[in-house]
Order: structure tokens, then sequence, then C-alpha cells
């Protein structure tokens, strides 16, 4: 229990020294990602990408920028609170988890998180925020009724931008990108369970809605593995484009969708027979940042210059492409 203590007193000063001291200052520039939240509603899109200093807010209806949201050095990712009505912003120069009301699009809260806080997801309930922190290699819980830091998870090897809760809200998993293995949390006592390992520059992973299976990117053999979650076991690598970064199942869990950075385009899975049946093509090197339409018929891909395209299923192309004005 002692030991316990210290070593939450130790992160807790890590995290206070390196807002007070380092906040302002670029988080490893050469470190680059994008982040794409839609709205519950679908009315509203917003982007960011690590090295601008804005946050961009479009109106996905009629393509138009609502805003340019200014204030940031190295926005990392974005999420919405269920209800629409706020959505977050991770910023790993500042170290800050940054909440914005949606209707006046102004900032309304802040959360000191420490240097280095990149990846975040949020549980269904809408209470329990959780934010990977690369330079300390742990992962914070944040209670949103509270307003506070509810835990500090140690143990990891630079998370980054992956982290997942499974559909039941059970387990969290964090991908690590000093040992290419992914953590598995029990999110009811929020110590760490089991590790995944076997990935090679591992990026984005999602996770079926029976916890069964986990689909992970791998940039460094340009495929997707897929893992047993019971036994931990890759059962199955698909080969995909150059350089995949996404691992975006759509709402049937029919398809799932990665973007190839490398040669501009999106592969698109077949889950029942877990082969590559299209490659969808017009992109601006897309990422991770791929969410799909509720209906699934739809889906939205960040460009590399902030741009949205819009991708119909159905017809397997961009139909439409929210450009950026400044």
């Amino acid at each position: 229990m002692e030991k316990y203590h210290i070593t939450s007193i130790v992160v807790m000063l890590f995290i206070t020294l390196s807002f007070h001291v380092q906040a302002q200052q670029s988080f490893d520039g050469d470190i680059k990602n994008n982040s794409l939240a839609i709205s519950p509603n679908e009315s509203i899109a917003v982007a960011s990408y690590s090295d601008s200093v804005k946050v961009k807010v479009y109106n996905i209806k009629t393509g138009r920028t609502i805003k340019n949201i200014v204030g940031f050095i190295n926005p990392r990712n974005i999420i919405f609170s269920p209800d629409g009505k706020i959505f977050y912003v991770t910023d790993s120069g500042l170290g800050l988890l940054m909440a914005y009301d949606v209707a006046t699009l102004k900032l309304i809260k802040t959360y000191p998180v420490g240097y280095g806080a990149f990846g975040s997801t949020m549980n269904k309930n809408g209470d329990l925020i959780f934010i990977n922190n690369e330079a300390a290699s742990t992962v914070t819980v944040i209670d949103l009724v509270s307003k506070s830091v509810k835990k500090i998870i140690t143990g990891f090897a630079q998370p980054r931008q992956g982290v997942k809760l499974n559909p039941a809200n059970t387990k969290l998993y964090v991908t690590n990108f000093a040992n290419d293995k992914i953590t598995v949390v029990d999110v009811t006592t929020f110590k760490i369970d089991t590790t995944i390992s076997g990935f090679n520059k591992i990026r984005a992973i999602s996770i079926t809605k029976d916890g069964n299976t986990l689909f992970a990117a791998n940039s460094g053999t340009n495929s997707i593995a897929v893992v047993d979650v019971m036994t931990g076991n890759i059962i199955k690598e698909i080969p995909v484009g150059k350089d995949p970064y996404g691992a975006s199942l759509s709402p049937d869990e029919s398809i799932l969708l990665t973007g190839n950075k490398m040669d501009n385009t999106l592969s698109l899975i077949d889950i029942p027979s877990l082969t590559t049946k299209k490659i969808i093509t017009g992109f601006k090197e897309p990422r991770q940042a791929i969410v799909f339409s509720k209906n699934g018929k739809q889906v939205y891909v960040l460009n590399n210059d902030l741009s949205v395209s819009i991708v119909s299923l159905a017809a397997n192309k961009i139909i439409r492409t929210i450009q950026v004005k400044q």
C-alpha cells in the first residue's frame, strides 16, 4: 500500500511539473497524427492535426467552416459526449484535456493531465474519460462528474493514440508505441490484466460488440492483425495498403476500413471472409481518422490538409469533400 502511495505521488508530481514547466512547448514534433470527431446527430465535424494550432469545426450539411478554434499547440484527439453537447480535445503540448460547448464553441473547462497527453476514449455513460500519456507512460482517468482525476494507471510503454474500451466497458485496451504491445486494463479495479503482443508498429484498434475479436493496424507489415481476445493470439494478418493507420469497424460489423497513408487509399475488409475486398482511392494521406455514419452507409475520412472526404459505401467512392477554408 505504501509503495503504491509513493508511486501515485511521483506520477502526480510528474504531471504537475510537466504542465507548469513544459506547457506551451511542442511535444515530439516528429510525431504526427490527426483526429476527426462527428457529432452524434451528424451535423458537425471537428478536425485536428497535431502540427496545427487550430481545430476546425465544419457544418457537414453545407460543407462550410463554422469556426477555426485557436489556442492549441499539439491537438491530439477529439471525442464528443454521448449527448453531443460537449467535445473534448487533448493537447500534448499544453498538457490539457479541454472541454468545448458545442452550442457556443467556447472553452468551458480545462483539466491538467500532463505534458504528453495523446489518445482518449470515453465510457458509454459519458462520465469517465481515459487519456494516454506517452511522456509519463500512464493512463489518466478523468471523472467528469466530480471534474477531477479519478486514477492514474501506471505500467505502460509510451501509449499514444490507440485506446479503446470494449463495448461492455469492462476492459480498456491501450496500445504501447515503445514495445508494440496492447495492455488490457480491468476497468473495475483499474489494474492491468494482461498484455497482447506480436504487432509491428501498431496503430489504431477496434473491438467487436461481443468483445471477442480485436483488429489492429500494423503499419510495419502493411496488414490488419485479427486477435482472438480470449486467447490473446493473432489468428490472421490481412494484407492492406502501404502504411495502414486505421481500423474502423462498421456499425453492423460487416466491414473494416483502414487508411493507408503512403498510397492515399482506404482498404475495405470484408469481415465474414477476413479479406480485402475493395481499394478506395482519392484521399490525401488518410490515417486513423475514419468515422462511419450511424446508418453505416457513409464514412467520413480526414485528409492531411484537414479536408473531410465523404464516401458512399454503396458506390465505394468519394461523393463529396468538405474543403478547408481558412
